[in-house]
C-alpha cells in the first residue's frame, strides 16, 4: 500500500514537472508579446473585470495601451493564453489563412441552439456547407427579398408615424423588430408579426437565449454543463431551446411537405433560379417568393438531401446572425446621421436625386444607386462594428511578429480596435463617410477594415445586410429629418457577441418639408 502511494506521488510530481516545463516554454514564448502582468496560477483572471461594461472598457484601454504593437496577450489562467490582434498585417495572417478557420472554443455555447451550422462548424463540414450555401445569396434571390424588405419596412413606417409627434424615442426597438420580421420571412417564408406582437414567445426566446449565452461565455464557473444546469440558468436555457426549435421545426416540416409535391415534378435549384426574373425593378408576390429554407430543401451534399437537423441548424443560424447585427448597425447609423446635419443633408440630396418626390417602393436598382448612403453605413460600421470580435483557434503553429503561437491557441481579432487605427483612419473618432469614397480606399490596407470579417470565412450574408440597411435607412430618411438626442458616449456602446447600445438609441423625427 505504501509502495503504491509512493508510486502515485512520484508519478504526480513527474507529471507536474513535465507540465510546468511545457508551460514554462509556452509562457516564455508568448510573453514576448506585451500584456498586463500575470500572477502564478491565476494569470490575468483576477485582473479582468466581471461587469460587462467595465470589462469592455478595460479591453478598450488594453488595446490603446498596446496600440503601437497591435497585438497583446492575456492569460485567462496559467496555461490558457488569449492572443488579441488588431494590426492589419497581423489580421491578414490570421484571416487570410485557409488553415486557421476553426472558430474559437467559446462559440461552443451556441451549439445547443445552432448546432454546427455555417457559423460554428469547422473543417470539412464548414467547407461543404459554405459551397452549398453560397448560391442561396445569388443576386436573383436577393432581388426577391426586396419585396420582404419593403413589406416589413412599410409596417415600421406606419408605426413611426404614430411616434414622431411624441418627441424623443428609442428607435432601436422599432428597427430591431422590423429586422426580426425581415429575417424570419426571408429565412423561413413565414411571418411572426414581431412589429405588432413583440410579446410573442419566439421573439422573447430569441432575446433571452442570447442574453444567457453571453452570461455563460464570460462566466467560467458556468462553462461545465453540469454547473450551468445546477447552479446556472440551464433549465431556463432548455425551455427556450424548446420554443426556438419547436417553431423552426414546425415550419421546416410544413415546408418539406409543400416542397415534396414540387420535387415530384422534378424541381431543382437551377429551375428555381431560372423561374425568377432578372429585372431589378420587378416585384415578386408573397406567394411566389423564395425563402432561405426553400433553397435548403433544394440543396444536396454529394447527391444526398439535407437532413431535418442539417436544415434546422442553418435556418437557426440565419435567424441568429441575420437580425441582431443589422439592427445594431442601422441604429448606430441613424444616431450618427442625426448627430451630423451636414452628412444628413448629403444623404437627403442623394435620395431626392434617386427618388424625386415620389413615395414609390425602393428597387434593387435604386439601392445600388445610393453610393453616398453606402459610405455612411460603412463609416457607421467602422465606428460601431456589429461584431466587435472574431475568434479563431489555431490549427497548427502560427508565427506572428516572429513569435510562435502554438496549435490550439485562441486568437481574437479585435474589430473595434482595428477600425480605430490612426494610421489608416486619421482622427479615428470622427464620423467621416468620405473615408469610403473610392479615391480614399484604393491605397488602404485590405485588412484594416473588416466589419464582415475577411478571407475564406468572411460573412456570406454581407450583401443581404447592406441591402437591408440601405432599404430601411433610406425609407426613414425619405420621409423624415432625424436628430440625435444623445451624445455618442451616452448610448453606452458595449461589445459582446454583438455591439449593443446599452442605453438605447434615442432620436427625434420630423417630417421633411
Amino acid at each position: 500500500m505504501v509502495a503504491a502511494l509512493l508510486l502515485v506521488g512520484v508519478a504526480t510530481i513527474v507529471l507536474a514537472v513535465i507540465w510546468y516545463m511545457q508551460y514554462g516554454k509556452l509562457r516564455k514564448e508568448l510573453n514576448k508579446f506585451p500584456g498586463p502582468p500575470a500572477v502564478p496560477v491565476f494569470g490575468n483572471a483576477l485582473l479582468l473585470k466581471t461587469d460587462r461594461k467595465e470589462f469592455y472598457q478595460q479591453l478598450q484601454t488594453f488595446c490603446e495601451d498596446y496600440r503601437q504593437k497591435g497585438i497583446f496577450r492575456l492569460w485567462l489562467y496559467e496555461g490558457l493564453p488569449l492572443i488579441l490582434v488588431y494590426k492589419p498585417e497581423f489580421c491578414e495572417i490570421l484571416l487570410n489563412s485557409s488553415k486557421h478557420i476553426d472558430k474559437a472554443s467559446e462559440y461552443r455555447f451556441l451549439h445547443p441552439w445552432l448546432g454546427t451550422g455555417l457559423l460554428t462548424s469547422t473543417g470539412t463540414k464548414w467547407k461543404t456547407r459554405r459551397r452549398m450555401l453560397t448560391p442561396t445569396f445569388h443576386f436573383k434571390i436577393l432581388n426577391d427579398f426586396m419585396g420582404v424588405f419593403n413589406d416589413q419596412i412599410d409596417v415600421m413606417m406606419n408605426k413611426l408615424e404614430g411616434k414622431w409627434k411624441n418627441g424623443s424615442f428609442n428607435i432601436f426597438n422599432d428597427i430591431t423588430l422590423c429586422a426580426l420580421d425581415i429575417i424570419c420571412e426571408t429565412a423561413m417564408g413565414r411571418t411572426i408579426n414581431a412589429q405588432n406582437d413583440d410579446d410573442s414567445d419566439y421573439v422573447k426566446a430569441v432575446y433571452k437565449i442570447t442574453e444567457l449565452i453571453l452570461t455563460r461565455q464570460r462566466s467560467p464557473w458556468y462553462w461545465p454543463d453540469f454547473l450551468f444546469n445546477t447552479i446556472g440558468a440551464g433549465k431556463e436555457h432548455d425551455k427556450l431551446l424548446k420554443i426556438l426549435h419547436g417553431f423552426t421545426g414546425k415550419v421546416i416540416t410544413e415546408k418539406r411537405e409543400e416542397f415534396s409535391k414540387k420535387k415530384a415534378d422534378g424541381l431543382t435549384m437551377e429551375d428555381i433560379l431560372k423561374n425568377h426574373d432578372d429585372d431589378e425593378t420587378s416585384y415578386i408576390s408573397r406567394e411566389k417568393r423564395l425563402a432561405f429554407l426553400d433553397m435548403l430543401l433544394c440543396s444536396t451534399v454529394e447527391g444526398e438531401s439535407l437532413s431535418f437537423l442539417d436544415i434546422r441548424e442553418e435556418v437557426d443560424t440565419f435567424m441568429f446572425e441575420g437580425h441582431d447585427t443589422t439592427a445594431a448597425a442601422m441604429s448606430f447609423t441613424m444616431h450618427l446621421i442625426g448627430a451630423h446635419p451636414e452628412v444628413q443633408a448629403k444623404v437627403h440630396k442623394e435620395l431626392d436625386e434617386v427618388f424625386g418626390d415620389s413615395n414609390r417602393r425602393a428597387t434593387m436598382k435604386d439601392l445600388k444607386s445610393l453610393k453616398y448612403l453606402e459610405c455612411v453605413i460603412k463609416e457607421g460600421l467602422r465606428l460601431f462594428p456589429s461584431v466587435p470580435f472574431f475568434g479563431r483557434t489555431t490549427t497548427e503553429d502560427l508565427v506572428i511578429d516572429d513569435v510562435t503561437i502554438p496549435q490550439g491557441t485562441t486568437c481574437i481579432l479585435v474589430t473595434f480596435a482595428l477600425h480605430m487605427d490612426p494610421i489608416y483612419f486619421p482622427n479615428p473618432e470622427k464620423f467621416d463617410p468620405d473615408r469610403f469614397l473610392q479615391e480614399n480606399i484604393k491605397n488602404r490596407h485590405p485588412y484594416c477594415y473588416v466589419p464582415f470579417s475577411a478571407g475564406p470565412r468572411n460573412c456570406i450574408g454581407q450583401k443581404f445586410a447592406m441591402l437591408e440597411e440601405k432599404a430601411m435607412i433610406s425609407s426613414i430618411l425619405r420621409r423624415y429629418n432625424v436628430k440625435a438626442t444623445q451624445k455618442r458616449e451616452e448610448m453606452c456602446a458595449i461589445g459582446e457577441i454583438i455591439m449593443r447600445a446599452d442605453n438605447g438609441v434615442f432620436v427625434e423625427l420630423s417630417p421633411r418639408t
